[in-house]
């Protein structure tokens, strides 16, 4: 009698009933009445019964959904509490993150299978009794930041150095000093000789720290999480490249004739894109566009993991690093010849930063070019009087004459971009 009367005095269900309308199963209902992601409509004050409105059958089953993809308790009981728009928004977000976290994982099981698979067919590529061992590979590079034709600040970082290669795209009022701190925090792992395997973990670790150092440039801010920057930079051995990516700066490799991009964007146009909701052509026009998912910045460290993997390369093989300043503005067959035209890494981010000149630079302007060489010599020769420290570089530019000026008299400059295929 009690259970009729609760039903028909305000219209619920019993929690049998509601359990069928929304294909959940009473234990589930009951564990998220618990957790507070789905009240009933009522509890009878004498038994306990739990009693439902049928219009929640809708609310329990996008709580059931979310559940299925994954997504914790905790952001559910956010997304339940959104309105359609701003909860597919957010749904969006977590899947982008979950797809890029995947593939990070995927790319680091099929490094595992490939080097321990090297590892057990060790020595094989010297059997053909000449004692000679796989190819010696060297880099050339240089490296270009302009802060473009309405910027009137340079938030941009870009570095080349004879074992890394960054590009950080900064933003926000500490944004400068976001992106020298991530590049910054990454040169460590850059330093020595490190093989494959050692490489990986040494990646994770200057990941992790290029976030901290970040999060402690901006820390001072008014709103320290508007502040902070993207990064993607490359780590050589001598024989692979370490990636580290976070954001929507990216980097491409020139093999065979075709430039292919070999980051993944962490904007919120590109999660659209990947689900299918959003085509290329509209991607160009979306007024959203440079909405970052992840990024370093002042926020919770947890939430700003950079993806990090390894890249085998080739002899001819040619590198692109570049803010959003270039990828944004200038057309990727225009970027795509001015790479293959280019007569070495110098010539190609001059080449690189004119085009973005030529279409307005809106935004500061960075590119990093890189060329596998194969080396002549198997033992590096000795440092020559021209060489400086470690062989690092850094150039940031303010303003376009000091660019100018800096490429016309920097002899050191000069040199890295004819000379540092000899280097290991």
């Amino acid at each position: 009698m009690e259970h009729e009367g609760a039903e028909g005095r305000a219209g619920l269900v019993t929690i049998g009933e509601f359990a069928r309308l929304s294909r959940l199963s009473a234990k589930a209902l009951r564990r998220y009445d618990e957790l507070g992601l789905l009240r009933p409509a009522l509890v009878d004050p004498v038994n306990g019964y739990r009693h439902y409105d049928r219009a929640q059958a809708e609310q329990a089953r996008l709580v059931a959904w979310l559940r299925r993809i994954g997504m914790p308790l905790a952001r559910i009981s956010e997304v339940v509490a959104l309105d359609d728009g701003a909860a597919a928004a957010e749904i969006r977000a977590y899947w982008g993150r979950v797809e890029a976290e995947t593939a990070a994982r995927r790319e680091l099981a099929a490094f595992l299978v490939d080097h321990l698979s090297a590892k057990e067919n060790a020595g094989m590529s010297n059997g053909d009794g000449t004692g000679r061992g796989p190819a010696t590979l060297g880099i050339r590079y240089a490296a270009l930041a302009h802060p473009g034709a309405v910027r009137t600040s340079q938030q941009d970082t870009a570095y080349a150095g004879a074992r890394l290669l960054a590009v950080a795209d900064g933003f926000g009022v500490s944004g400068a000093g976001a992106s020298a701190a991530a590049v910054a925090a990454l040169k460590p792992a850059a330093r020595g000789a490190v093989d494959a395997a050692d490489l990986l973990s040494a990646l994770h670790e200057a990941a992790e720290s290029s976030a901290r150092a970040v999060h402690d440039a901006v820390a001072g801010d008014g709103a320290p999480e508007e502040s902070g920057t993207t990064l993607t930079a490359l780590v050589w051995t001598g024989e692979r490249l370490g990636l580290v990516h976070i954001g929507d700066s990216r980097a491409y490799v020139l093999r065979g004739g075709e430039l292919f991009r070999i980051t993944h964007d962490h904007t919120l146009v590109q999660s659209m894109i990947d689900d299918g909701s959003l085509g290329q052509e509209e991607a160009a026009s979306h007024p959203q566009r440079a909405m970052l998912l992840r990024a370093l910045a002042g926020g919770p460290e947890a939430q700003a993991r950079p993806d990090v993997r390894l890249h085998d390369t080739l002899p001819g093989d040619r590198y692109l690093l570049c803010s959003d300043g270039l990828s944004a503005v200038v057309d990727e067959a225009e970027v795509t010849r001015a790479v293959i035209a280019a007569d070495g890494p110098d010539a190609a981010v001059r080449a690189l930063v004119a085009l973005a000149g030529d279409a307005g630079a809106p935004d500061n302007v960075s590119c990093v070019v890189a060329d596998v060489v194969a080396l002549r010599h198997r033992v590096p020769p000795e440092p020559g009087p021209d060489w400086k420290g470690d062989g690092d570089r850094l150039w940031r530019s303010h303003d376009g004459d000091d660019m100018e000026r800096d490429a016309r008299c920097d002899p050191d400059r000069r040199g890295g971009a004819a000379q540092d295929g000899d280097r290991r």
